[in-house]
């Protein structure tokens, strides 16, 4: 039976401890080969252009905002990106997830849990995060994830643009841009775009649709 190629991986700067701890957990699985490990920040757009990975492994905290991660799946899309995070809350993993990530852990995450999530990424899957169900029967991340029309209304929000200025901007009707408001509100906990600015609401994370 014809052996498969590893999947490659490309790790990006980690702090030297955590660096060590994740070389060595994806060095004990045969099926994976790293391709290029410690890449800073400013330079992964080369780097994964060069070697064309299955999957990229980045900090989350080097980011400068979350949607560099649409950039860098636009970038190059056949990479499938996780991201690790020192403790994500549930609104910054759906909108990275929305902006194209296939993952969003934490750093405590168990090994087992971070090795699944590569090989799902490498299968063009996503691993969203596991979070308790509301009583509705529905988990806050399938009530928080952004789709991708909401990601790019999103920020326009949080610059307190009016309906109008937006639907120009992204050449929609008012009132679609009405229901998107209204949808990111009920899934961000939020009420207006005043709020949305006040706390920061992360950048925005698209799904399909």
């Amino acid at each position: 039976m014809p052996s498969h190629d590893p999947t490659t991986v490309v790790l990006a700067h980690f702090d030297d401890l955590f660096a060590g701890g994740l070389r060595e957990l994806i060095e004990s699985d045969p099926s994976l080969s790293i391709v290029a490990a410690d890449v800073e920040h400013d330079r992964l757009p080369v780097v994964l252009r060069a070697h064309r990975p299955d999957v990229a492994i980045l900090d989350v905290g080097a980011l400068a905002t979350l949607a560099e991660v649409r950039e860098l799946s636009g970038l190059q899309p056949a990479t499938r990106l996780v991201l690790l995070a020192n403790s994500p809350s549930m609104e910054e993993c759906a909108q990275l997830l929305a902006f194209g990530a296939s993952a969003c852990l934490g750093r405590d995450t168990q090994s087992r849990d971070v090795l699944s999530a590569i090989h799902l990424a490498s299968r063009g899957l996503q691993m969203s995060p596991r979070v308790a169900p509301d009583p509705d029967g529905r988990s806050s991340g399938e009530r928080r994830l952004l789709t991708r029309r909401e990601a790019e209304v999103l920020p326009l929000l949080q610059q307190r643009r009016s309906n109008a200025q937006i639907a120009l901007a992204l050449n929609v009707g008012v009132e679609t841009v009405r229901t998107h408001a209204r949808n990111i509100y009920r899934k961000l906990g939020v009420s207006s775009r005043r709020e949305l600015a006040t706390r920061g609401a992360p950048d925005p994370t698209p799904v399909s649709g």
